[in-house]
């Protein structure tokens, strides 16, 4: 994940390793001391609760609800970003 730059993960799909779907990556928080992403914030699908995954969620400028995912999390990057839920 740290040679991957936002701008190209920008728009991809996001699937837990289950394969499940969970929405698309809408920005990143990195850190501005270091440059090291901290967090993918992923806009749900419509048919995901996002209160029944385990990563903590947020609201973005739309006051929309967004999936915050830990950096930590991601598993690959390809086709999509795969993460452990």
């Amino acid at each position: 994940m740290p040679n991957e730059l936002a701008e190209d993960l920008s728009g991809k799909g996001v699937m837990g390793s289950d394969g499940a779907q969970l929405g698309v990556l809408y920005n990143v928080e990195m850190n501005v001391k270091t440059g090291a992403i901290d967090d993918l914030l992923v806009s749900p699908y419509e048919d995901v609760d996002p209160n029944q995954l385990r990563f903590e969620t947020d609201v973005d400028e739309d006051n929309e609800q967004v999936i915050r995912v830990p950096v930590a999390s991601v598993r690959d990057v390809k086709d999509y970003i795969v993460v452990q839920p």
